[in-house]
């Protein structure tokens, strides 16, 4: 996530997939922090949220679960999602995001 509070609203996110009982029974969610390298560029450590499942419905069920979440949100921060090398940006909570999210997640 990028934008103000992004550290905040990235904890948040999880803690809603927690929360849901179809993500948390049937996907594990992890998180990591990576801290910078010597010569990298940029202000602090990466926080990753990572979510693994193995199936259609999970993958619409997070999408489904991100855009509930992101109707929660006072600041609509910007997400980067990236599966097997694609990587793509979602800056809004409308049905194309739940679209795009899961085609992200299905295409290979």
């Amino acid at each position: 996530m990028v934008g103000p509070g992004a550290d905040e609203e990235l904890r948040s996110f999880r803690s809603w997939l927690l929360d849901t009982p179809e993500i948390r029974q049937h996907a594990k969610i992890s998180w990591q922090t990576t801290e910078p390298q010597p010569g990298d560029m940029g202000a602090g450590a990466i926080d990753t949220l990572q979510l693994i499942t193995d199936n259609f419905w999970q993958i619409a069920t997070f999408s489904l679960s991100y855009v509930a979440w992101r109707k929660t949100r006072a600041r609509s921060p910007r997400v980067t999602i990236e599966h097997n090398g694609r990587v793509v940006t979602i800056e809004s909570d409308d049905s194309a995001s739940v679209e795009r999210i899961t085609r992200a997640l299905t295409d290979e």
